[in-house]
């Protein structure tokens, strides 16, 4: 059964080490850094476990998102699931619990995977994704190495000791988004190792609160919010991200998933759905921001009185045609879909889905800029807080300065306010560079959309071209006839 909001919340005081600006925090549920966001997550919960969108989200008591798919109809039914969680926050929480549940019904489909001569990890796989779905848990991952220089290996997780019920390893993995809110973190790593690298060749899963785990903190812009009013989306939806360390970290064998293993260790992302079930909740959180994004740009020139201007209209119009692009791509992708196991379970179409991350990587910088030039300078002329507006000498002046005909001040600063903190805060500078990297560097992601097939097609398309012409003695050299 899924649990509720305040089950999640209560299993994150399991003493993890979290570090934030050189002080330990006691309880991420309640740190001024973390509080808001780890209660966003619990609404999440809240909403499969009992309310009116629970049919949508859970089938068989568990979350859609940790069902192996195996028609058209079941992506389609998971999507809507992303959908429901996703505009809780506005698309602004992009490691949400069903992430990695994703991820985890991928390694399920196709368990072989993890079958080498090395190492039989298919039984942990298939228990990994039992263990998540059973116990509705929150699953992150670091899947990225830290830069080193030669010589510096020691830098990256890597196993120390090897004991008859485990391993141990120490080490570092970047990046730990939504880490500090999750219940387990998935540590491996997805960038292509060298046949010869086994030794940083391996994925395992721990609880977040296991013994020599830390977890350091990036800057929390929830901390520096100063309420939901002038901070409506930083206060409540910094998903974080964090530096994972491991000191001599003990992994038991039963949470091994690769070990000792390059190719099982990069197929495990490339050789499953795993990967294509995460573009699938990104491209539907995507499509959603992208929604609520355009939805600002409607509200600003309609509070700027210039909605029926040619220039603003065209303007909401290329954001609308991004809106339906981001949509098509989910659409295309699940009716494009590819057989995974013999047939046994279908998967999102790779093409489409590696094309998405492409796109929405070039045009999410494209709509924020669309955005700011409709919203013009009244997103850096606000006042400090709210507060300005209740204050007894301050609040007439403002109200009657920043007013525009039909919309109060209050009402205008409200809007502003938000429109800044997507689009011009620090939290939205993150949200940017976010968009870009999430899935990997774009090399990573262009590559894989070569190897994903098309390029045979393309390139017949032009050889048959090339073909149907030719200089001879019986041809004219203008027409090829």
């Amino acid at each position: 059964m899924t649990r509720s909001g305040q089950e999640y919340l209560a299993s994150l005081r399991d003493g993890r080490e979290v570090w934030l600006d050189g002080e330990r925090v006691k309880d991420v549920t309640r740190h001024a850094a973390f509080r808001n966001t780890a209660a966003s997550v619990a609404h999440l919960y809240d909403l499969a476990h009992d309310s009116e969108h629970s049919p949508v989200l859970t089938s068989g008591g568990v979350h859609r998102a940790f069902a192996v798919p195996r028609s058209y109809e079941d992506l389609v039914a998971r999507r809507h699931a992303y959908k429901v969680w996703t505009e809780s926050s506005f698309g602004f929480l992009g490691r949400t619990p069903d992430y990695m549940a994703g991820g985890a019904a991928g390694f399920a489909a196709l368990p072989q995977v993890f079958t080498t001569d090395s190492f039989d990890g298919a039984d942990n796989a298939l228990a990994y994704h039992r263990r998540l779905a059973e116990g509705d848990l929150y699953a992150a991952f670091t899947i990225t190495n830290p830069q080193s220089g030669e010589g510096e290996d020691d830098l990256v997780v890597r196993v120390v000791a090897e004991k008859d019920d485990g391993i141990v390893v120490s080490g570092a993995k970047m990046i730990g988004t939504g880490a500090v809110f999750a219940d387990e973190v998935l540590v491996g790593t997805i960038e292509p190792l060298a046949p010869e690298d086994v030794e940083h060749a391996l994925c395992f899963s721990v609880p977040v609160g296991t013994p020599g785990l830390t977890l350091v903190s990036r800057t929390s812009y929830e901390a520096g919010a100063r309420s939901v009013f002038d901070n409506p989306l930083s206060s409540r939806f910094d998903e974080n991200d964090a530096l994972l360390v491991c000191d001599e970290v003990f992994v038991p064998w039963e949470r091994v998933l690769t070990y000792r293993n390059t190719e099982a260790t990069a197929a495990m992302w490339w050789g499953t759905p795993a990967y294509l079930n995460f573009s699938h909740q990104a491209a539907t959180r995507f499509w959603t921001k992208l929604e609520f994004l355009t939805g600002l740009a409607i509200l600003l020139t309609r509070a700027n009185n210039t909605s029926q201007l040619p220039a603003v209209t065209q303007s909401v119009g290329r954001l609308l045609g991004m809106v339906a692009q981001a949509k098509a791509f989910v659409l295309a992708a699940e009716a494009g879909h590819e057989p995974v196991g013999g047939g046994s379970g279908v998967m999102p179409g790779r093409e489409i889905s590696f094309a998405q991350r492409i796109m929405a990587g070039e045009i999410y910088p494209r709509a924020v800029q669309e955005i700011k030039l409709l919203a013009g300078g009244g997103i850096i002329q606000l006042p400090a807080s709210g507060g300005d507006l209740l204050h007894p000498q301050l609040g007439p002046v403002v109200r009657k300065y920043l007013r525009v005909p039909g919309t109060p001040a209050e009402d205008r600063v409200k809007l502003l306010k938000l429109v800044w903190d997507a689009l011009g805060s620090e939290f939205a500078g993150r949200h940017e560079q976010y968009e870009r990297f999430y899935h990997g560097a774009p090399h990573v992601y262009l590559t894989m959309q070569t190897w994903a097939g098309g390029a045979e097609s393309c390139e017949e398309l032009a050889q048959a071209c090339l073909g149907g012409y030719g200089l001879d003695e019986d041809q004219d050299p203008r027409t090829g006839r």
